[in-house]
């Protein structure tokens, strides 16, 4: 029982603790139609976020072109690092997270 709790503690703390990818898309956007496989088979942690239904983070970011990734912390959602801008491979994408 001791090791299932110190398991579960180290990946709940991992899970914490793990920056994330806020995907900013648009159903219109052609790139975004190529991007969203992509980022979806990368297994990055992202949440996606359609610029249409949800302009207040898209404004609270500042995004003005999708497809757009930004890092964030998930404690503070405070931008890490650069953003990707545009259709990436998947292993540019996933580089320029671990970056």
């Amino acid at each position: 029982m001791k090791l299932v709790i110190e398991i579960y503690t180290q990946l709940n703390f991992k899970f914490k603790t793990m920056k994330k990818i806020i995907y900013f898309t648009a159903p219109w956007c052609g790139p975004c139609r190529t991007f969203g496989p992509i980022i979806a088979q990368s297994g990055l942690p992202f949440q996606k976020v359609n610029i249409d239904e949800d302009s207040s983070l898209s404004s609270k970011y500042g995004v003005r072109n999708v497809p757009t990734c930004i890092k964030v912390d998930p404690n503070t959602g405070e931008e890490i690092g650069t953003r990707s801008v545009g259709v990436q491979s998947k292993e540019s994408l996933i580089n320029w997270y671990n970056g």
